[in-house]
């Protein structure tokens, strides 16, 4: 028997497995980017459903006591007691707290009705816009920190 015969080659070489790693790194720094655009995309898409719940909500409200809620806690649920014009148990409690889906929700009674604003907890790590609903129940949105209002355009 020869040398090259005892030494049999078992497994990878220190080379073969660098550049393995090197691929998988490259695809990672490819795929990154697009799996927490989409993750975002994800989280704005439920938030546009949360404001669409509030304003029906609103609307709800509206019907049962004469006026629209003058904050969110009013349409949640009621800490105790019974469900009233103070808490109308419309939305869940974690909506009701004001902050759901990395988003902040501030419900204000208007002239002509209300209107809600939610804006990222952390613009560019929780939310890339900012939205807005009115009593005309059309979301509007804003690209960038500055909150959305009823001349924003409308969410598509």
């Amino acid at each position: 028997m020869g040398a090259n015969e005892k030494c049999k080659r078992n497994g990878f070489s220190l080379v073969e497995l660098l550049v393995v790693i090197a691929i998988i790194l490259v695809i990672l720094a490819v795929a990154l980017p697009r799996i927490k655009e989409a993750r975002l995309n994800a989280v704005e898409t439920m938030v546009v459903r949360e404001l669409q719940t509030i304003g029906q909500s609103q609307i709800q409200y509206q019907s049962q006591f004469g006026q629209y809620a003058p904050t969110l806690a009013a349409l949640g649920p009621p800490t105790s007691g019974t469900v009233g014009p103070q808490a109308a148990s419309l939305i869940p409690a974690s909506l009701a707290s004001g902050e759901k889906d990395g988003y902040v929700f501030v419900t204000t009674l208007t002239p002509l009705g209300y209107s809600v604003i939610a804006t990222p907890r952390t613009y560019g790590g929780t939310g890339r816009r900012t939205f807005y609903l009115d009593q005309d129940g059309i979301v509007h949105q804003n690209w960038g920190q500055q909150p959305a209002g009823a001349a924003s355009p409308e969410f598509k």
